[in-house]
């Protein structure tokens, strides 16, 4: 009897072994998404940033499809101050405002620092006021930086990305002298920096819509602070 059942097992294994091996391999999970990249080309040359969609996935949505909409195509780099920072993304060569889509809440508290080369999402006194605006960290601004909720001056700003290609570039652009122009009253360089378009690199360039006026004129900038500035208008940055 045991014989048998030898046998009968020996015949089975076989088909055990062959069963096995027929299972499919498991399904190694994918690589995790690189951070997307964008090129933002400029009168005075490119500026490549690396954006952080897993610290900051609300910033760099909405800048993601500023840049696929064609939107900062014709605006300008309108503010510059060395030492500080250079902003940009929502004002034509006529230093008229764009219209912009709604406001996102910000991501300030992602534990990302304002250091030099970063780039982050530029505001108004409320700290949920961010749109197209954004400016670049010219040095280490760590005063930037989310501090608490307790008002406008310790919510800080959000960064989302940094300069990974053509920090000369903003550096030649912070070195650019400056005037009063249009509605500011001061910090816009001159001649003027154009921001001709942005493209997500591997994604084909988005045709620049023609440029239109926003309903209400946004305020002029706040000063270069020690601390985060108030905004004068709803619409002062940074």
């Amino acid at each position: 009897m045991q014989r048998i059942l030898l046998s009968a097992f020996l015949l089975l294994l076989p088909f055990a072994v062959l069963a096995q091996a027929a299972k499919p391999a498991t399904t190694p999970a994918p690589a995790a998404q690189p951070h997307p990249q964008v090129v933002v080309h400029t009168s005075m040359g490119d500026i490549t940033l690396e954006l952080y969609p897993d610290k900051a996935p609300k910033s760099v949505a909405n800048f993601l499809q500023y840049v696929r909409d064609g939107y900062y195509g014709g605006t300008v780099i309108h503010r510059t101050i060395s030492g500080y920072m250079i902003q940009g993304g929502l004002y034509t060569r006529d230093l008229q405002p764009k219209r912009t889509r709604s406001a996102i809440p910000s991501e300030a508290d992602n534990g990302l620092s304002n250091l030099r080369g970063t780039i982050a999402v530029a505001r108004g006194g409320d700290p949920n006021s961010g749109t197209s605006q954004f400016f670049i960290n010219l040095v280490d601004n760590r005063r930037l930086d989310y501090a608490g909720n307790q008002s406008t001056l310790t919510w800080g700003f959000a960064v989302f990305g940094k300069v990974i290609k053509g920090m000369d570039i903003v550096d030649k652009i912070a070195q650019l002298p400056t005037r009063a122009l249009g509605p500011f009253a001061n910090d816009v360089p001159n001649p003027l920096v154009i921001i001709s378009g942005a493209n997500v690199v591997g994604e084909e360039p988005a045709n620049a819509p023609t440029p239109e006026p926003a309903k209400t004129p946004a305020a002029e900038p706040a000063k270069a602070p020690a601390a985060p500035a108030k905004a004068d208008k709803k619409n002062a940055k940074a």
